[in-house]
């Protein structure tokens, strides 16, 4: 599936994401919140990670949101901003804050591990059809959202469901689930997250929390349970992931083609971030029309330039070199390995594809 959508009409960008971006808090050394004594200052945000990592990578993409009229909104605006992201449909809201959130240092799972949200009331809680440009958001090949919208406010749901509303020339709906149980208030969230998945175009879920959100075990599972999306791409961790392409597939395969592709070794430095740079990589390789195995292919390296550097977002590789890692025969793919600083030398991750 690739969109069909005009590729040069005035206002028109490869990639409109919209959802939260929040200040995000990191601590100086590892440690409980309550004794980290300082903290640096980042950005956090799915979709506006998402679109990063496509501008970086050399595509037009445009952030959708609200924050507040404050600093921290003027931080958020101009960091995203210096990446390349079409940033004038970001409103100002006058009468609510920025969200910002301090978590602990190293990876986000485990029981040492501590998020600590300042968000609700926020100015991207009260967005709504009707304080949103909708034309902006609307004019995009790809509209890639995330169910971290769907959990903010009754306002926030109702705009999915009107901008993931079957219509002809809409964009490609680009949907990752991102299940957060602690920001739904009530038991509804996992049916809500399926109802809007069946409403994409492409949808990204990890195997981990399609079993945590709806009791699923395993990529077809998953799939049976999504049987509308055109691609539905399940994520394996380390396990690679697989995608199922109704485009490729024959009369006997109604769930379509089924494609694994493995992750190469990565020498992981933080594992956050990851998953939108997985994102941002096979919509990337789907806005160039190649095929899902090179798309799957594309969102293992976006996701390894995450692992292998701090911080949420990551330089990516420079397309030329990413596409000949793409284009290795399997073997070779299977003997990548990928470490800190393999996106700024070609040659060093290339060394580890010959090497025994």
């Amino acid at each position: 599936m690739t969109p069909t959508g005009p590729r040069n009409a005035p206002g028109v960008v490869d990639v409109v994401a919209l959802g939260e971006s929040m200040v995000t808090f990191l601590p100086s050394r590892p440690g409980r919140l309550a004794d980290v004594p300082s903290f640096e200052r980042g950005i956090g945000g799915a979709e506006s990670n998402v679109a990063c990592v496509l501008a970086a990578a050399g595509h037009s993409a445009r952030w959708v949101s609200a924050v507040g009229a404050d600093g921290f909104g003027d931080h958020l605006v101009e960091e995203i901003g210096s990446y390349g992201v079409d940033v004038a449909s970001v409103r100002r809201d006058p009468g609510r804050p920025t969200g910002i959130y301090f978590r602990t240092a190293g990876d986000r799972a485990g029981d040492a591990h501590e998020v600590a949200y300042y968000r609700a009331g926020s100015a991207a809680s009260a967005m709504s059809a009707d304080t949103v440009d909708l034309a902006a958001v609307r004019a995009g090949r790809v509209l890639h959202l995330s169910g971290i919208t769907a959990a903010l406010s009754g306002d926030c749901l109702d705009l999915l469901w009107q901008l993931t509303e079957p219509e002809t020339g809409r964009p490609l709906v680009s949907f990752d689930i991102n299940h957060r149980p602690g920001l739904w208030p009530d038991t509804d969230g996992p049916r809500v997250l399926l109802d809007l998945a069946r409403r994409a175009d492409i949808v990204f879920v990890g195997a981990d929390e399609a079993h945590e959100a709806w009791g699923l075990r395993g990529p077809s599972a998953v799939r049976a349970a999504l049987p509308e999306p055109g691609l539905v791409v399940v994520k394996l961790g380390p396990g690679g992931a697989v995608a199922f392409d109704k485009d490729t597939a024959g009369a006997e395969d109604a769930d379509g083609t089924a494609t694994l592709v493995r992750a190469p070794r990565v020498d992981v430095v933080a594992a956050v971030g990851a998953g939108d740079a997985f994102a941002a990589g096979f919509l990337s390789a789907t806005l160039r029309g190649l095929p899902v195995r090179d798309r799957l292919r594309h969102g293992h390296l976006m996701a390894a330039a995450a692992l292998t550097a701090p911080g949420d977002l990551a330089t990516p590789p420079a397309r030329e070199h990413a596409d000949r890692l793409a284009a290795l025969d399997d073997t070779a793919w299977g003997r990548l390995r990928l470490g800190p600083g393999w996106t700024e030398d070609p040659q060093r991750a290339v060394e580890e594809v010959r090497s025994p």
